[in-house]
């Protein structure tokens, strides 16, 4: 059976699957009802699977002429956040509607009996929420032999309308310093005798607001918390813990931000005499272009919802950690489908939903995708194109 007109027969089946999944979400690295699931509705269609002790992600395989890999990857995890007072595991970030979709594109390309030039492997990835389970995956060899990669992410209505499509979603930078200054107690009627540690987040954050690195790439980076276990009205805090948000557009930016970063701790220490711990967490690089796949997925969306319908790139603000498997493989040519769907009222808000008809045309578009790419001779980002910053 064409996979096309496969798809075409399991629109409703596709609709009950997301809801399946939806109603399993688990927060990242606790993804065991939802592996089990997509795992056996797999194994049920014949396609060969590979689990890991260590964690809940997997991968399946259509076997091809070549040992060479065309891979398509979905995240599971879910985010764990106050819904209406009550805070539960949430898929506000459409994992679950990934999940659906890689799932229905192995299944109908199982179903057609087509025998590809190279194989088709589906990574089922955890724990993307907490930007590890990419470096997880790739550690326990998902990336082995691939030539090219594929993802997909839904999008909000204001980046991609409902019935259109990108080839490519430029993710920015993102990560997360966590920092505790240690200052010195005193009373509060002898504030000379102390380093309020208080003071010495307030002077970061207007050192921060000072921030300049001369450039039209956007970046921000801002603190989003502050902490004092001080219960004490009357006296000098000597320790407060923070947490500092920091995004930009390009790789090269954000080092820039982490190197002035740094600069305002040292000097805020010489100028306070307080000591300054922190650590650099939850990072994951910028997206960077890659025009052999960017190619292949335009193809791919045009031959599905018609050329007019194709929006050549999507800029997100937002990190994505399927940018690790290609910053350190940059021989792969990879890209994101940027999925309109009616998504509304936002990524990650508790509340978010979308117009399901998408899983229908987006689960041909991601099939179509690698069908196309698995019968390319050669798909290597360094033969095919050169690689550069996003932006």
């Amino acid at each position: 059976m064409n996979p096309q007109s496969y798809l075409d027969q399991k629109k409703e089946d596709m609709i009950k699957t997301y809801h399946d999944l939806h109603k399993l979400a688990e927060p990242s690295w606790q993804e065991e009802k939802t592996a089990k699931y997509l795992r056996e509705r797999l194994s049920d269609a014949g396609i060969e699977i590979k689990s890991f002790e260590n964690h809940f992600g997997f991968i399946a395989e259509i076997k091809g002429h070549e040992d060479t890999v065309v891979a398509l990857r979905a995240d599971m995890d879910a985010l764990l956040q106050e819904v209406d007072g009550v805070v539960i595991a949430n898929h506000s970030c459409g994992h679950d509607a990934h999940s659906t979709m890689v799932l229905f594109a192995a299944l109908a390309i199982s179903a057609s009996g087509i025998k590809p030039k190279h194989t088709i492997r589906f990574i089922f990835q955890p724990a993307e929420e907490k930007g590890e389970g990419a470096l997880q995956m790739m550690e326990d060899g998902a990336l082995n032999n691939v030539i090219s990669l594929f993802g997909v992410h839904l999008r909000p209505e204001s980046e991609v309308p409902f019935q259109k499509a990108s080839p490519v979603i430029i993710h920015g930078s993102a990560e997360t310093i966590k920092g505790t200054i240690r200052g010195v107690q005193a009373h509060a009627s002898r504030p000379q005798d102390g380093i309020n540690a208080i003071e010495v987040a307030t002077d970061i954050v207007t050192k921060l607001k000072k921030l300049n690195l001369n450039t039209d790439i956007p970046h921000s980076i801002k603190m989003t918390q502050i902490q004092t276990e001080n219960e004490a009205s009357n006296t000098i805090p000597e320790t407060v813990k923070f947490s500092l948000d920091v995004r930009a557009q390009t790789n090269d930016i954000m080092n820039q931000l982490n190197a002035r970063t740094i600069e305002i701790f040292e000097e805020t220490m010489d100028e306070t005499k307080a000591k300054i711990l922190w650590s650099m967490e939850e990072f994951v690089p910028a997206a960077v272009q890659n025009e052999s796949a960017i190619k292949i997925t335009e193809e791919a969306i045009a031959s599905i919802i018609g050329k007019e319908n194709v929006v050549p790139v999507c800029i997100s603000n937002g990190g994505e950690d399927f940018h690790f498997y290609t910053s350190k493989n940059p021989q792969i040519a990879a890209t994101m489908v940027g999925l309109g769907c009616g998504l509304s009222p936002g990524l990650h808000h508790p509340h978010m939903s979308f117009n399901k008809e998408a899983l229908h045309y987006g689960t041909k578009i991601l099939t179509q995708t690698v069908l196309l790419a698995s019968e390319q001779e050669k798909l290597r980002g360094e033969l095919y194109a050169k690689q550069t910053e996003s932006i």
